[in-house]
């Protein structure tokens, strides 16, 4: 049965996303651990999607076979680009853990609401109005305290500016994700939606592995139960959650549940790998996420 049958109860909608949300609250932390084991961040990227499409594929082709069948082509291009900044998505966000810390990159990557209220407004000419102005300004301001708290910061990462770039960049890319699945997902049950996209992605990714000289394959046990942990939890459950409710709620509310996410993955790698927080850098973790409210408060679907 698919979620095309009836329309579900009004908060199961909500209860789906708090589901999802700690899921995919654990993906920075596997992607972490995966890294320290010697995989590759494009590696790492995919076998998170190869392999929640690999799981995903008997209930999309037994439950969406028809759909599958009857795609016509304007939703096979918007597959593909969905796919293609997915793909972008995770390649970058993965990639700015080697750089920065858990905290700034998860925070940093979770700055949806705001693109997608910019794109309103520069693609729709929806005018922003004050609480969207306010939450622009509100989070920039939080923005330039991380950079420059991590830049001042050995202990942030490696390189925590091109960390930071890089999680900005998968945010850019999360959102046009968002809003083409938002489009594509109202024409098609959710099993196909998730092959499509996910499958989509994980052949991008593995061609940008091949290309760069990643391995996939060869890696240690405990590698390995890293990479299917992304898979099943944050891939399969978390995100495949956040893809359900776009058939329910809007875009930008999803995004706004994500704000929860960089909470909740700073406190585990505070646990784990002891990544404390700066004064400058917690003061523009709450200015960040106090503009993103704001700001999605204040755009209109």
């Amino acid at each position: 049965m698919t979620d095309r049958a009836a329309a579900p109860p009004r908060w199961l909608p909500f209860a789906v996303l708090g589901i999802g949300l700690l899921a995919v609250s654990f993906g920075a932390i596997f992607a972490r651990l995966a890294q320290g084991e010697g995989v590759p961040s494009f590696t790492v990227a995919t076998w998170r999607l190869g392999l929640a499409a690999l799981i995903i594929t008997p209930v999309a082709l037994f439950q969406s076979h028809r759909a599958l069948k009857e795609l016509n082509r304007r939703q096979c291009l918007l597959a593909l680009a969905a796919g293609f900044f997915l793909a972008l998505h995770f390649a970058t966000w993965v990639s700015s853990l080697e750089y920065t810390s858990v905290a700034s990159s998860t925070a940093l990557v979770t700055t949806n609401p705001l693109w997608i209220g910019l794109v309103s407004f520069v693609l729709f000419g929806e005018r922003p109005g004050r609480m969207m102005l306010g939450g622009i300004a509100l989070s920039f301001g939080g923005s330039l305290l991380i950079f420059w708290s991590d830049s001042q910061t050995v202990s942030a990462g490696a390189n925590p500016v091109l960390g930071n770039v890089l999680a900005l960049a998968g945010s850019w890319c999360f959102s046009a994700y968002l809003l083409i699945g938002r489009r594509l997902r109202a024409g098609l049950p959710l099993p196909a939606y998730v092959w499509l996209a996910y499958g989509a992605a994980a052949v991008l990714l593995a061609g940008a592995s091949g290309a760069s000289g990643a391995p996939l394959s060869g890696f240690g046990t405990t590698a390995w139960a890293m990479l299917a942990g992304m898979a099943l939890g944050p891939q399969l459950l978390g995100h495949t959650a956040y893809n359900w409710s776009l058939r329910h709620v809007s875009a930008t509310f999803v995004a706004v549940v994500t704000l929860g996410e960089p909470v909740c993955s700073a406190a585990m790698a505070f646990v784990l790998f002891g990544e404390g927080f700066a004064p400058l850098q917690f003061a523009g973790f709450a200015l960040l996420l106090a503009g993103i409210y704001f700001a999605a408060r204040g755009e209109k679907s």
